[in-house]
């Protein structure tokens, strides 16, 4: 079936104000219609509320990370409910760098996941496995496993409004980045998973991207095989053109 595609960008720690404003005044007016490929830009939280007021029709906003609950003594912590409150559609979740430096757990992603659903936000869920992994030759057991624990207590119903991101941590900001077969096939490895976990039916009509040192030079080769939705991307989304050039190879 024809799944509508997705391209994220994810700013992580860049940008001033002023730059944040600058690149959606350049973009809103020229990415594609929602219709055809949804383009998001996950910022931070700081400029969220600016960058909302401005998307354009076509244009939306997501946040790197959110907390668990719904509301607490949480110091520094930014809450589903807030996002939701500002307009933010979307929610990365589970990045390995949130995993890596902020004792981000797969207990931990799966309350977030179900969170954001239940405030109808989408989350983006990402998986992945590292560079020894990948030599040992288990990557599709860890992102299986990593896949079962996200969406534990979840019924079929709120995994239709998830996305999963698969992002082989040894690409992530490297320069190196997976064979568009060899990311095709554990994307496919995914979605049997959720197949397992639900019914085909529901397996494919989850949007499944890759992530990891994406660019526009490789973005074709990604998009053209079978399984992969659409790519999270982060260097590559910093720049105006860049981000369009990405967008706009989701259309063809």
């Amino acid at each position: 079936m024809k799944r509508r595609p997705i391209i994220a960008g994810n700013w992580k720690m860049y940008k001033t104000k002023d730059d944040a404003l600058a690149f959606i005044y350049a973009v809103n007016v020229k990415v594609p219609e929602k219709e055809l490929v949804e383009s998001v830009i996950c910022a931070p939280a700081i400029f969220l509320r600016d960058l909302v007021k401005r998307e354009g029709e076509e244009l939306r906003i997501g946040a790197q990370t959110m907390h668990e609950l719904d509301e607490g003594a949480y110091t520094g912590e930014i809450s589903a409910c807030m996002l939701k409150s500002y307009g933010v559609e979307y929610v990365v979740i589970g990045h390995s760098e949130r995993r890596a430096y902020y004792n981000e757990t797969d207990e931990s992603v799966n309350k977030k996941v179900i969170q954001a659903v239940k405030n109808d936000i989408t989350p983006i869920l990402c998986v992945g496995e590292s560079l020894d992994i990948r030599e040992a030759g288990t990557t599709d057991q860890i992102v299986k496993d990593q896949v079962v624990k996200a969406y534990l207590n979840m019924n079929a119903e709120q995994a239709l409004k998830t996305v999963v991101a698969y992002e082989p941590i040894w690409a992530i900001g490297t320069g190196k980045t997976a064979t568009p077969e060899q990311a095709n096939d554990t994307i496919k490895a995914i979605r049997n998973v959720l197949t397992e976990l639900y019914s085909a039916e529901i397996s494919e009509q989850i949007r499944i991207l890759y992530g990891g040192s994406v660019k526009p030079n490789n973005v074709d080769e990604l998009l053209a095989q079978s399984d992969i939705d659409g790519a999270l991307v982060g260097g590559a989304s910093l720049d105006p053109e860049s981000f369009l050039a990405l967008v706009n190879a989701a259309v063809k």
